[in-house]
């Protein structure tokens, strides 16, 4: 028998945190952090990491675990993930996956098997934090030039098969079109959501969060940050709301620059969310408002009634 599982995903600033923590109050349910970044212990204010108020006692999972210098992988979250639904079905409760990184959510409700021949895991995560940072069609191209076949063959949205035939060719040497990279059946049975704002009232929402975050500390958590980290190579630098600030730290930026930078880039990377969440037409888009909780607990029961 499939887990039931509830999905509440969106570009950055979009309202997901306040949904899931209201619908898990309704259900008896946790929270499954889908954010690359919230992972990351002491990168609180700038990757928006609900506070204990806004969590209003509900458990919070996959969040805040994990050092900035290590690294983490899609195949790394579906492994923990998968094993945390588990146990939190086993007990009763609706878990409930909550987040914006599209390609962490994506492998885990189709259970992607990642496979272990031929993996690079350093190379891997490289090839992710350019479609986190580029978009896919950066790392279709690339796939274009040493594989058309399999480039023509996956659309530049299919971004996990795309970087698997990449990191296969720059492991061997030899192209992937002849090997199967398989989805295994889902354990879950699930409800996707994803909260479907216009494009221009998200983009003021996301400045007026940039703005919050600044007032809250931003810059002195950035400063943090950049102190102990900025010699080293990592995911976690990746995170917007944290590099934007080591220019002005190096006294080559303004203040006022930096701060008008995150609220460009973080636009630029709801864009590439919104895009993302688009192309899944099994996803149940639901319209911003005080409606918006009864209108997915209606849905809810009725797919798992139907089911």
């Amino acid at each position: 028998m499939k887990i039931p599982l509830i999905v509440i995903a969106g570009p950055t600033a979009s309202g997901k945190t306040a949904l899931s923590v209201e619908l898990a109050l309704r259900l008896d349910g946790e929270i499954v952090s889908a954010d690359s970044m919230q992972i990351y212990k002491y990168m609180n204010i700038g990757t928006a990491k609900p506070t204990p108020e806004e969590r209003c006692g509900i458990p919070h999972h996959m969040m805040d675990f994990l050092d900035p210098s290590e690294n983490f992988s899609a195949a790394d979250y579906c492994g923990r993930a998968h094993g945390i639904i588990a146990d939190i079905s086993a007990r009763g409760k609706q878990a409930i996956v909550v987040g914006g990184t599209g390609l962490y959510i994506d492998s885990l409700i189709n259970n992607v098997n990642f496979g272990e021949e031929n993996v690079n895991p350093i190379l891997r995560r490289r090839l992710f934090d350019l479609a986190e940072s580029e978009g896919y069609e950066a790392v279709h191209k690339k796939l274009a030039e040493v594989d058309p076949e399999s480039a023509a063959k996956y659309h530049p949205n299919n971004i996990r098969r795309i970087i698997r035939a990449l990191e296969f060719y720059m492991t061997t040497g030899e192209t992937i079109s002849s090997h199967a990279h398989k989805e295994k059946t889902s354990p879950y049975d699930s409800v996707y959501f994803c909260i479907n704002w216009s494009r221009e009232a998200l983009y003021e929402r996301i400045n007026a969060r940039v703005d919050i975050m600044l007032r809250d500390g931003l810059e002195q958590e950035a400063r943090g940050f950049y102190e102990k980290y900025k010699d080293m190579d990592l995911t976690s630098m990746q995170s917007i709301g944290y590099k934007e600030f080591f220019a002005y730290f190096e006294g080559k930026a303004t203040l006022d620059e930096t701060t008008e930078l995150i609220k460009t880039r973080s636009r630029q990377y709801a864009k590439r969310q919104m895009t993302w969440f688009r192309r899944n037409k099994e996803i149940y888009r639901l319209t911003p408002g005080d409606h918006m909780c009864e209108e997915a607990l209606d849905v809810i029961s009725r797919h798992f009634d139907k089911n």
